[in-house]
């Protein structure tokens, strides 16, 4: 069966978003304790995003909801998606995340990976032109706002990019940055921000040649460190640019080398959660190869073999979202919708 992104599978991400998001335990938190003082449930630390095992898990299954709201108007679950996105995007709720940021041993609460996801999903609340959606963007302007400004004061200071295939890929970090950069128009950190991540890709990614990907992946990547890189440059270089630094950066894709970079990964158990993250990866994989054939011409040679390779990814990420396991299930929809967004544009 091919993988598709109809009204069907819309109603089955939203419920899958749904049922996590509302799900406090088991939780996983980033936080540092001071005190026993501190020793309080997710609700309390986080009250616009517990649930779905871990808060950036929750923000990007926000995201989900919002993407899947704009695009399908008619979804059966629009209500509920209402009601869950007034309580945890109440003012209230975006104060406690915001003053939670300003905690000393916060400083590196989420970073990267949760500051992009909470920017992306800025990005798409930003989209709507309902009031509803007008509503929620507002209300979490503050948020938006406050990792904005983390990302302008980080990068200037980060020295080195992170390159390995988990959250902290610095990669990763900076294409959802960029697009909601790019995407938030009316945003006073929208410039700024544009030409920080532009500077950092080019900086640390600009004269890279011969990745070694043959050594992927690992045994608990959900990102391709040479994938997302090149998913990255192709949004920072123009079509000449991106075209001759992608031949330079992997020379073998027109004969599929390295051969593990096209095989999908086999997922051994999806009750492990390091282990699942493979599935991740196959939807990442899919995604990204989507993305980097769309700055090729079409009828450019590595497109078609690219397509392919996409193809084949989603196709074995996709059986992962059959399991029931929460050890998956809590995150693993963003990345389909992610990778079936790809391949359709």
């Amino acid at each position: 069966m091919t993988p598709v992104l109809d009204p069907a599978a819309a109603e089955h991400f939203a419920a899958v978003a749904l049922a996590n998001i509302a799900r406090e335990y088991p939780a996983k938190l980033d936080h540092v304790l001071l005190s026993d003082e501190d020793a309080v449930p997710p609700r309390v630390l986080h009250p616009a995003f517990y649930g779905s095992y871990d808060w950036h898990s929750c923000v990007h299954m926000h995201w989900l909801l919002a993407r899947l709201r704009r695009h399908f108007p008619a979804l059966g679950c629009r209500g509920e998606i209402g009601r869950l996105f007034d309580a945890r995007l109440a003012d209230f709720a975006i104060a406690a995340e915001v003053a939670y940021l300003a905690r000393p041993q916060s400083a590196s609460f989420e970073r990267t990976y949760g500051w992009a996801w909470l920017l992306k999903l800025g990005d798409e609340l930003a989209r709507h032109d309902d009031a509803d959606g007008r509503r929620w963007s507002h209300a979490l302007a503050p948020l938006v706002a406050a990792f904005a400004k983390r990302y302008l004061d980080y990068l200037p200071r980060a020295g080195y990019a992170i390159r390995h295939g988990m959250h902290a890929n610095s990669a990763f970090g900076l294409v959802l940055a960029l697009d909601y950069a790019r995407g938030a128009g009316a945003s006073p950190f929208a410039s700024s921000l544009d030409a920080a991540c532009v500077g950092a890709a080019s900086a640390w990614y600009g004269a890279d040649r011969d990745a070694p990907a043959a050594f992927e992946p690992s045994g608990a990547d959900f990102l391709s460190p040479s994938l997302i890189e090149a998913a990255l440059m192709r949004r920072v270089l123009d079509a000449a640019g991106f075209e001759g630094w992608l031949t330079a950066f992997l020379p073998g894709l027109a004969r599929r080398e390295p051969r593990m970079l096209f095989e999908p990964a086999a997922v051994a158990d999806r009750s492990d959660p390091q282990t699942v993250h493979l599935d991740g990866l196959n939807l990442s994989r899919a995604w990204c190869l989507a993305t980097i054939a769309s700055g090729l011409a079409a009828d450019h040679r590595l497109a078609a073999v690219l397509r392919d390779a996409a193809d084949r990814h989603l196709a074995a990420g996709w059986k992962g979202l059959a399991s029931d396991d929460y050890a998956g299930g809590h995150w693993l929809a963003t990345f389909a919708l992610l990778a079936l967004e790809a391949r359709d544009a």
